[in-house]
């Protein structure tokens, strides 16, 4: 817990002395269960509607859409980030995609409800809850705009040195489907580089 605690205080904006009192964080901490769930581990299903807002203390997981010959991977998500199939979470409707694990990983997860409660008797819950939303949004964001304005090399070699820890833990074959090309056209990437 104190791991979520100190990525929030270090990564949201305060304003001056406003900021989460113990009895908040006591709120915060008593609607959240950690799980720990081992690699490959479906976390959600298409047509299952998400539950959890989960924050990744450790482990990575991957986004996507289930297809027969080819899963299509659209986001990887790592230690200290936030996972969750947001949109069927705040919409309270079915998922579109699968989640799925890609390491033993370990999870701080609450609930829509849980969440609700915070949101109703803490000014703070609303913040880090907007801000957490924020973070989602603009990730999302800047994934697409990479696929639109870089190459794939571009792609990789951004990837390679944010998360340099994928390439050795990952499938090539979910790196190649997250930057939108082939196994193949990746080889030939990785070859030119090397």
């Amino acid at each position: 817990m104190e791991r979520i605690r100190k990525y929030i205080e270090n990564t949201y904006k305060w304003n001056g002395d406003d900021i989460p009192t113990e009895k908040d964080w006591n709120l915060f901490f008593s609607k959240i269960i950690k799980q720990e769930f081992p690699k490959k581990r479906i976390l959600i299903k298409a047509g299952q509607t998400e539950n959890y807002l989960s924050f990744i203390e450790k482990g990575m997981a991957r986004f996507y859409i289930p297809k027969e010959e080819n899963d299509v991977t659209f986001n990887i998500v790592f230690d200290n980030g936030f996972l969750s199939a947001y949109d069927s979470f705040l919409t309270r409707t079915p998922s579109s995609y699968n989640i799925e694990t890609l390491t033993n990983t370990v999870l701080w997860r609450i609930t829509y409800d849980n969440l609700q409660t915070v949101f109703n008797e803490s000014k703070y819950g609303n913040i880090i809850g907007r801000q957490a939303s924020e973070e989602l949004f603009f990730e999302k964001q800047k994934r697409e705009l990479s696929l639109l304005n870089e190459t794939a090399e571009q792609r990789y070699l951004n990837l390679f040195k944010e998360q340099p820890k994928l390439v050795t833990q990952i499938p090539l074959k979910y790196i190649a489907s997250y930057i939108g090309i082939t196994p193949q056209a990746l080889s030939r990437i990785r070859k030119r580089i090397s």
